[in-house]
């Protein structure tokens, strides 16, 4: 079995992104604008889910 570290397309991933985050100098502001601009040019439709809520557990007492 391969480990991430050594997958072929993880690698491919990981070296696309780094590609695309150096076009703006690892900005991240300018990588999400980036983003935003081509789904909008895309014209799909995103759906947007609300934030899961989590409700801490309750700590029992002994």
């Amino acid at each position: 079995m391969r480990t991430p570290q050594t997958d072929p397309i993880i690698a491919e991933v990981r070296a696309a992104r780094d590609r695309h985050a150096a076009r703006f100098d690892y900005n991240v502001d300018a990588i999400f604008k980036d983003i935003q601009a081509r789904q909008t040019a895309s014209g799909r439709k995103y759906v947007r889910q609300p934030p899961k809520r989590f409700r801490p557990e309750r700590v029992r007492s002994a």
